[in-house]
């Protein structure tokens, strides 16, 4: 069932025929309660009520006196680059429709609307301008130094849109993967893209803190309540105020603190070790871990209540293995940081080095692949991390042989090299592409910016049906 809070938004239609325009209005009113739907008899109309009160998604008739649809559509664009626009024609002419494509329209309809074709590219054009306005916040957000997960493979965008979904609520989540595989990263994005960004985000890796500590740590003390405590102290949860608080490794916490951790959840307040008085905490819980806490339940080590009061809202982030049209991207950028933190000039892979890269296993997830980029920037003494800064570097790995293909030399020429990881590198996005526009040529070349040509070229190259990627 579609989320009724992903059909909501302001819908303009611009029509010259009026009881057209009304009575499209109303079939959108029925369908769409949580849309409000607007009326433009010309394109100088629909454009002061685009200055004036904004619209995600702009339903415009292509001939109309004056200002006809395709004038329209561009000055429209013009102001909001992210509006969603579907165009509207009686006459069949389908070209000129074509046209309104290329100049940014996301669809097309033929009068006489059948009212399921309306509804669902209304209601996929709804969806695609929620989706803009989140990748506008998200640019707006990295741009001021928030987090970010580098890559572009499905599996990790898939993490993205999950994390920009669980920020618009307040409920606990619960983010799991492997030892290494970047859940701080994805708690921090979840806290960014929430409306408590502005305030505290603080992060506590719970396995590093002894046992008889972590209490006081996460709840507060007074003074004198037990040895050593000469003062007293705000815990986390305090501390946090209404930010958010992330507990690293929550499958390593003691039984006692499980407890006290359960009646904070519950009960939205904490009392300091030595207090007989308790406060009230406004922080939101992200939660992660690598443990199996399912297991845990089962041998009693973890509580239930607590799993499900923690577990309300899920984030899994893949392990490394399962992304690895990523690991390139990932490689430059932690190489880029490595210099940047070495004081050093710049420095780029060689193609081959990312194919090895790309190729290799990696049980240590992001932060061993961040660390063998740190050991490649060390060793490589020129511009360019080659093989031979490889070999520096990791001597223990397996022979770099067995990553090519048998019968290729050891070090491939450089424009084989590159041309194999151009391809696969095309290959990834291409595909990445037409799964996010549904097979949609038009406006998978509008949004990666090539011609409708030199993309089908691309296609046809790489032997790609966009079939399989239409609903």
């Amino acid at each position: 069932m579609t989320d009724p809070a992903l059909e909501s938004g302001r819908i303009l239609v611009v029509d010259d025929e009026e009881d057209f325009a009304r009575g499209l209005c109303r079939l959108l009113a029925a369908e769409f309660p949580r849309t409000e739907c607007l009326r433009a008899g010309r394109g100088e109309d629909a454009l002061a009520q685009l200055a004036a009160r904004g619209a995600d998604l702009l339903i415009t008739d292509l001939r109309m006196p004056g200002m006809d649809g395709l004038a329209l559509l561009g000055q429209a664009l013009e102001m909001e680059p992210d509006l969603a626009a579907v165009v509207l024609t009686a006459h069949a002419d389908i070209g000129t429709a074509v046209e309104a494509v290329k100049l940014g329209a996301y669809d097309f309809l033929a009068k006489p609307v059948e009212s399921a074709d309306l509804f669902r590219v209304v209601r996929r054009g709804l969806e695609r301008s929620r989706l803009a306005r989140e990748n506008a916040r998200l640019r707006d957000l990295l741009a001021g130094g928030a987090p970010t997960l580098i890559g572009e493979s499905p599996a990790i965008q898939r993490v993205r849109n999950q994390a920009a979904a669980v920020a618009r609520s307040d409920y606990p989540v619960l983010v799991r993967g492997e030892s290494g595989a970047g859940k701080e990263i994805v708690a921090r994005l979840i806290h960014a893209l929430s409306p408590r960004a502005g305030r505290p985000f603080l992060a506590v890796n719970c396995p590093a803190i002894p046992e008889n500590l972590l209490e006081s740590e996460l709840f507060g003390h007074e003074k004198g309540a037990f040895t050593g405590a000469d003062r007293s102290r705000r815990g986390l949860f305090v501390e946090a105020g209404s930010g958010t608080i992330h507990l690293d490794e929550i499958g390593d916490i003691s039984s006692g603190v499980q407890t006290k951790l359960l009646r904070v959840l519950q009960e939205q307040e904490v009392r300091a070790l030595g207090s007989s008085r308790s406060v009230r905490v406004e922080a939101r819980v992200v939660a992660s871990t690598n443990q199996d806490l399912e297991a845990k339940i089962a041998d009693r080590t973890f509580r239930d209540d607590l799993y499900y009061r923690l577990n309300v809202l899920t984030v899994t982030v893949p392990p490394l293995r399962e992304r690895g049209e990523d690991v390139p991207l990932l490689a430059q950028y932690f190489l880029k940081q490595a210099c940047a933190e070495m004081r050093t000039p710049q420095k780029a892979a060689a193609p081959e080095v990312l194919e090895w890269l790309r190729r290799r296993e990696w049980p240590g997830n992001v932060r061993e692949l961040q660390n063998v980029m740190r050991r490649l920037a060390v060793y490589c003494p020129g511009e360019v991390v080659d093989l031979r800064a490889v070999r520096l570097a990791e001597p223990g790995q397996v022979s770099l042989a067995a990553h090519f293909p048998a019968g290729q030399p050891q070090t491939p020429p450089y424009k084989q090299a590159k041309a194999r990881v151009v391809d696969q590198f095309t290959l990834a996005y291409v595909r990445d592409l037409l799964q996010a526009t549904g097979g949609n040529i038009s406006e998978a070349a509008r949004q990666s910016g090539l011609s409708r040509v030199a993309l089908q070229k691309i296609i046809a190259r790489l032997d790609i049906s966009p079939d399989r990627f239409r609903n």
